[in-house]
């Protein structure tokens, strides 16, 4: 088996309903994550704030 290169240290905290922070390694400020528009709409949430969501995040990583 082989040796483990890198283990991530990501810290997630639920704020209030679907909004989290995220604390990333390398990145000095915490990330905001949240819902949208169509997200928002799929799951019947009400935001007065649009935010990136986790899956935004994702597809952006894997895209890049």
């Amino acid at each position: 088996m082989s040796e483990v290169v890198y283990r991530s240290q990501v810290r997630v905290v639920r704020e209030k309903g679907a909004y989290r922070t995220a604390v990333l390694p390398a990145t000095p400020e915490p990330v905001d994550f949240g819902v949208h528009s169509a997200i928002a709409a799929h799951y019947g949430v009400v935001t007065d704030h649009e935010m990136a969501t986790t899956i935004d995040y994702i597809v952006a990583a894997t895209g890049g």
